[in-house]
């Protein structure tokens, strides 16, 4: 009876799972990052992105609001520059149902007992990656990159939020203190 409560409980955290951005980041331990104060895009970076112009708005709009927010000014004589990478794959996940109830029906025949074998289900889904790197403008090397790892969206009217939420979780460790 335990087990049967439990199920609700188990099927929203698999779902809130779903949603999570997974970050990490990296930075050059000898930059003082409290001397920069403009930004640019590297245009020739941003340009390479393979992933639709409208997607791409979205990002750098997401990523201007982030520096904003920071104190950072967009400049075209910026101390830093800053460029994206994306990527995606399919995901395949197969998950097992049991038969509830007398008479279940499955793909081979009715099945006469209360619980039958499992049988898969197959569900496909995308997995995207969000690289931000920030460059000195002074020299062009990377001085900090954060990347974020997690399911996209595909209904046009939650891709705004979800650009901005994969954004705003990968720029939380920018600057470094």
């Amino acid at each position: 009876m335990k087990l049967l409560k439990m199920i609700p409980l188990l099927g929203i955290l698999a779902l809130a799972s779903c949603n999570t951005v997974q970050v990490a980041s990296d930075y050059d331990n000898t930059v003082n990052f409290q001397e920069f104060k403009t930004y640019a895009f590297l245009k020739e970076g941003v340009d390479e992105v393979k992933i639709s112009d409208l997607d791409k708005k979205r990002i750098l709009k997401a990523i201007d609001e982030e520096m904003s927010a920071k104190g950072y000014t967009k400049s075209t004589n910026p101390d830093l520059l800053i460029n994206i990478f994306t990527d995606a794959k399919q995901v395949v996940s197969v998950n097992h149902y049991v038969g509830w109830g007398y008479g279940f029906y499955r793909p081979w025949g009715w099945n006469p007992w209360m619980w039958g074998p499992a049988y898969p289900m197959v569900s496909t889904s995308t997995e995207g990656v969000l690289y931000i790197d920030v460059l000195s403008a002074k020299n062009k090397e990377l001085i900090w990159q954060g990347k974020g790892t997690g399911y996209l969206t595909h209904k046009q009217s939650k891709k705004d939020q979800r650009i901005k939420e994969f954004t705003n979780k990968v720029m939380q460790s920018f600057p470094v203190k």
